[in-house]
């Protein structure tokens, strides 16, 4: 029979095996999974040689002392999902063993405490020193320790755990949504959240139900201990022909010595469990939470040491274990204070060092430098500061303002000016200001360290905090704790950081200034970044049919009304087809507001795809159309003011009615005197969409819900 590698090949006519693929298979992790656990099965079934007990039960023993090594070098619990499995497993093989061990010790406990093997005979002779009582009474202690202290003590902050992660699972969820909708975070973090959030709420759900694993291991504990002692002394007394105090010698000794080897590795699994859950709101590994937070406190470590050599000194106590503890908490403490002097030692002598370097000579500013204005500036009173370098909450404000540059380049279309952060000493230290061209556009007061809460439903906050005002919409709000985070998310509270509050005031503020930051400048540089294949359209447009002032005054008319300008290559084909007929701005606009009838039509309707309509009655329709004056571009509104109040009180009574319905219509009326009905609506209210026949979409379901 020849013999190649990975192959052997059977005689004549045979079929060959395939030994090494045959063996790779074997080594699957799933395969050997599924292996190991029929072995489990076959150990409750099968009688075991005392031999190969020796090695399962050594086996337990190093599987248990891996688990608590796992759970102490963990960073976090959620490493360490998959601990809930391991616990069954792990709490199987001990029982399968128990069941192995009790047939040995029934079948050959007459023989001697070595009948059930090695590792039982010395686990029991060792911890019970010849003595059968000391080894009931340590057994006893290490299952009340195990299943009183340890496992109902990690089962019940499981248990808590597990109800207030899925009590505030709602309110994170709506935390990830809104850091989302804000730009802090992109899709793909908002998914790693979410993921996290529900591995959260499932490991914690998990370890309160492997609690009882343990629990239910550790009864069993007693319940086969009880049993093998009563079946031992029967068997002996009434089959072996073995006196009383024979019998009860070698079957207790085995007993418990199988209980001990049982009952260590479940008290060392329970610890690690202990660890895991306790670990939830801990960073890093144990050892580095444990003394971080523990151990270096100098002054806790003084008290401890003069504490000690005040004990030793006390009459009848013996003195030098407590000196011994002194002279170890006097010298870490000596330690400490040695290595904070050096630390700051050093730092000075970099400051010094930095102090004796002459310094630069300053160049004189030019003059001109004074003409230049910024677009956009935040002032911060000297109490906002830290919200830049080290924010005690969130993301930095800069990096929020990065981020909001970016989300409205992807919904507007253009890129908003940079924003100049100073402080400034005359503010009041918790105010901010934010200016638009170096003129006032808003200002609001914070509270660096604390959350501001909000009621998105409008009622009473009832919360313990400081009453306040929301800067931006001027929403009654109450700035509450961090501590108090949690709770507020729970009733389903709005909760935002201090340079988030900032970051939504310019939000707003840049969004209703949008056709103010569109600079000719911008303008030009948006032409100049569009696609190669739409340069020949730019080319046919500029100068010959419309000039570059003009295509800017049309995209400031597109962004007063918040419709997005990023479509730009539409837009300039709308304005050509509108320049063979016209050169009013306004009639441009309205002809490019035609052609992006899809996207203004998307952007008005709700979460189910449903455009919402107000009509404006012909009568009304009517009365614009004769208030029209001039013609051509020279067209104006000329209404009464008597009757211009009239409208003004429909329209304010009729959306104020729908908005208490929770809804938010658009108006709608014909294309001629859109404008002008939306120049005077934009002066009372800004928000209220105004949308002609032309700009609704025909795919667009549409739901008329009244009339002015």
């Amino acid at each position: 029979m020849a013999e190649t590698q990975g192959e052997t090949t059977a005689p004549e006519g045979g079929t060959p095996v395939q030994w090494g693929s045959f063996f790779n298979k074997l080594l699957r992790g799933d395969i050997a999974m599924a292996f190991g656990v029929i072995t489990i099965l076959v150990v409750l079934i099968l009688p075991m040689p005392a031999w190969l007990l020796d090695i399962a039960l050594a086996f337990s023993i190093t599987f248990s002392v891996l688990i608590l090594m796992t759970a102490l070098f963990l960073e976090k619990p959620l490493e360490f999902t998959s601990f809930p499995t391991v616990l069954l497993l792990a709490t199987l093989i001990r029982l399968s063993l128990n069941l192995a061990s009790t047939r040995l010790i029934l079948a050959h406990g007459h023989e001697g405490t070595s009948g059930a093997g090695r590792v039982i005979e010395a686990f029991g002779g060792f911890v019970m020193q010849g003595n059968f009582v000391i080894g009931i009474i340590v057994f006893t202690i290490l299952v009340i320790v195990n299943f009183v202290v340890i496992t109902k003590g990690s089962g019940r902050i499981a248990e808590v755990s597990a109800r207030f992660t899925l009590d505030a699972m709602p309110g994170k969820q709506m935390a990830i949504d809104a850091d989302l909708s804000a730009g802090l975070i992109d899709e793909d973090e908002a998914k790693i959240r979410r993921k996290e959030l529900e591995d959260e709420s499932a490991f914690f759900g998990s370890m309160d139900g492997a609690a009882k694993f343990v629990r239910g291991d550790a009864v069993a504990g007693i319940l086969i201990t009880f049993i093998n002692v009563v079946g031992g002394i029967i068997i002996g007394l009434a089959q072996m022909d073995m006196s009383f105090a024979d019998a009860t010698n070698n079957y207790t000794k085995l007993t418990v010595g199988d209980g001990l080897v049982s009952q260590i590795p479940a008290l060392i699994v329970s610890v690690a469990a202990g660890m895991l859950v306790t670990k939830a709101g801990v960073r890093g590994a144990t050892e580095k939470a444990l003394f971080g937070q523990l151990v270096y406190r100098p002054k806790a470590l003084g008290m401890v040491a003069f504490l000690g050599f005040a004990l030793a000194l006390l009459p009848g106590v013996p003195a030098i274990p407590f000196i011994m503890m002194a002279i170890i908490a006097l010298g870490i403490t000596w330690f400490l204070i040695d290595k904070e002097s050096k630390r700051v030692k050093v730092k000075e002598e970099e400051k010094a060092v930095a102090a004796a370097q002459p310094d630069a000579p300053v160049a004189e500013e030019p003059i001109s430098a004074a003409l230049k204005i910024d677009i956009l500036r935040l002032e911060l009173g000297y109490g906002l500061l830290s919200l830049i370098n080290n924010p005690s909450q969130g993301q930095r404000l800069t990096d929020q303002i990065k981020a909001l540059r970016r989300q409205i380049a992807t919904d507007v279309g253009f890129v908003m000016p940079s924003v100049r952060i100073q402080d400034n000493m005359q503010l009041p230290a918790n105010a901010y200001v934010i200016r638009l061209k170096e003129i006032e556009a808003g200002t609001g007061d914070l509270r660096p360290n604390m959350l501001l809460v909000m009621d998105p439903r409008g009622e009473e906050i009832t919360l313990t905090g400081e009453k306040t005002e929301e800067p931006t919409f001027g929403l009654p709000a109450i700035w509450i704790d961090e501590p108090n985070r949690e709770e507020a998310l729970f009733r389903g509270y709005t909760v935002v950081d201090p340079s988030t509050v900032i970051t939504t005031h310019l939000t707003e503020l840049v969004k209703d200034n949008m056709s103010e930051l569109l600079s000719f400048v911008e303008t030009q540089k948006l032409l100049d970044d569009l696609d190669k294949e739409h340069q020949k359209l730019v080319a046919d447009l500029v100068p010959n049919q419309i000039t570059i002032g003009g295509i800017q005054r049309v995209l400031q008319n597109l962004l007063t009304e918040r419709v997005s300008i990023r479509d730009l290559s539409t837009i300039l084909e709308g304005i050509a087809e509108a320049c063979s007929h016209t050169r009013n701005v306004l009639m441009i606009t309205e002809h490019v507001r035609a052609r992006l009838a899809r996207q203004i039509s998307n952007s008005y309707c709700d979460a189910e795809g449903v455009l919402t309509l107000i009509a404006l009655s012909p009568e009304w329709e009517q009365v614009f159309s004769e208030s029209l004056v001039g013609q051509g571009d020279d067209r104006q509104l000329s209404m009464a003011p008597s009757k211009m109040q009239e409208f003004i009180g429909m329209v304010r009574q009729t959306f104020e009615r729908h908005a208490m319905m929770g809804e938010a219509p658009a108006l709608l009326c014909s294309p001629v005197v859109r404008p002008y009905v939306r120049s005077i609506i934009e002066r009372f209210r800004p928000s209220t969409p105004v949308v002609s026949q032309n700009e609704v979409h025909a795919k667009v379901r549409i739901k008329t819900v009244g009339q002015i």
